[in-house]
């Protein structure tokens, strides 16, 4: 089977995220502490949501571990669960992505440990945490790895130099609230020393809708030769509240993290990202918080592509309402009360 840069280098490649909104929202996830406890509490809701996003088009599944690393665990009482549910998640995904040719992506995220004025002390906290999760992945079979949600270039630093020693594919992706990182450097210039320490990958996830990260990846594909990846949230961003965590209601409320919907895009406004992100020629494109599979669906179809799901994607011809037949019936009714109107006079 092609591995990822077999696979990028032929076409893009089509992810898929968002596991931990898409499973609160489906009540197997505390939302606050996003620990992802449903991969030992509720596997098969795991195993499903990895189905659906497969039968989507999604190339990937992407192991359940956002958040499953030793400090978040500790945070709610888990810490004895962190292998269990470490190696549990490669071990989900792998066996739905056998069902359809996809890859398994281990992976590891910021840790809220990390502190830039403090980087030496920082790592030896934040390292072992990286290690353990990649070498259990690795041990359970991941094809690669995706390091994301990053505030700080010296954290990914840590992370990709962990990755690298186990000499898998290496993706790792910053999540960009503002216009440079939390340790000063503007994104672009971030990316780029990432791929000279050896990435695969680069690019964002996470924060930004699909406007405000293409804006940024238009100042990032230049900048590096590497593969790039763009995954944004599916929500309305703009300028004046650039990432979702910062979004309000008309009454002035924060909608993040349970009053979004308001802001979500259709799939038809994903559909368009997605063209227009391999239009100025990101190769890996996908969803992150919020993204669920009819959305990857739509993205996928509007990459040119056919999957499974297609089967069931809309036809309003059919609609009793919307439909063709509607139409025809309003027409000869129609023209029957024209009918009825001129015997009439």
């Amino acid at each position: 089977m092609a591995g990822l840069l077999e696979r990028l280098q032929k076409d893009v490649v089509l992810g898929a995220e968002g596991y931990l909104f898409e499973l609160e929202r489906r009540g197997y996830l505390k939302a606050g502490a996003y620990v992802p406890e449903v991969v030992i509490e509720h596997p098969n809701a795991v195993a499903e949501l990895h189905r659906e996003f497969l039968r989507a088009g999604a190339e990937v599944m992407v192991a359940f571990t956002y958040y499953g690393h030793r400090a978040k665990m500790r945070a709610i009482g888990r810490e004895g669960d962190l292998e269990r549910l470490n190696r549990d998640a490669v071990r989900l995904a792998k066996s739905v992505a056998n069902e359809g040719g996809a890859l398994v992506a281990g992976n590891v995220c910021n840790t809220w440990e990390y502190d830039p004025q403090k980087p030496e002390e920082s790592e030896q906290v934040v390292r072992p945490m990286f290690e353990e999760q990649v070498q259990w992945a690795c041990e359970e079979g991941a094809d690669f790895f995706i390091a994301e949600t990053f505030n700080h270039l010296g954290e990914a630093l840590i992370a990709l130099d962990v990755i690298k020693q186990t000499g898998l594919p290496a993706m790792v992706t910053f999540a960009a609230k503002n216009e440079t990182s939390y340790d000063d450097q503007p994104w672009e210039d971030a990316c780029k020393i990432l791929e000279d320490h050896g990435a695969d990958v680069v690019g964002l996830n996470c924060s930004r809708g699909p406007d405000l990260m293409l804006e940024l990846i238009e100042r990032i594909r230049p900048k590096v030769s590497c593969y790039v990846a763009a995954q944004p949230v599916p929500y309305h961003t703009t300028h004046e509240q650039p990432y979702f965590q910062v979004l309000t209601d008309p009454h002035g409320n924060r909608a993040f993290p349970v009053a979004l919907d308001p802001f979500l895009h259709t799939r038809f406004e994903m559909a368009d990202f997605a063209r227009r992100a391999r239009d100025i020629g990101v190769n890996y494109i996908g969803i992150c918080c919020g993204g669920a599979p009819h959305h990857v669906r739509a993205m996928a179809e509007a990459l040119g592509r056919t999957v499974p799901a297609s089967a069931y994607s809309p036809d309003l011809s059919l609609h009793p309402v919307l439909g063709a037949k509607a139409e025809t019936k309003a027409k000869v009714q129609r023209h029957l009360q024209d009918f009825d109107l001129k015997q009439q006079s």
